[in-house]
């Protein structure tokens, strides 16, 4: 899959010094989460996320078969 396409858009992305702080984190305040307005346009977004990575997938095997035919 091409990193074009986000498929990890509800999800929390940390980065390094989040991660070393949780461990001292006892209380789970450092917990945070990808928020949407409601829940049909996260839906909305999984689904655009979802059919980008499949029309990717489907130009890679094209362009793969293409090259195996040439």
């Amino acid at each position: 899959m091409s990193s074009k396409c986000k498929t990890d858009s509800l999800f929390a992305q940390p980065s390094f010094l989040s991660g070393v702080a949780r461990v001292v984190d006892l209380g789970g305040t450092f917990d945070s989460y990808n928020r949407s307005a409601d829940e049909a346009s996260a839906d909305l977004r999984a689904i655009c996320s979802d059919w980008a990575a499949i029309g990717q997938d489907m130009k890679n095997a094209i362009e793969s078969k293409g090259e195996k035919a040439a």
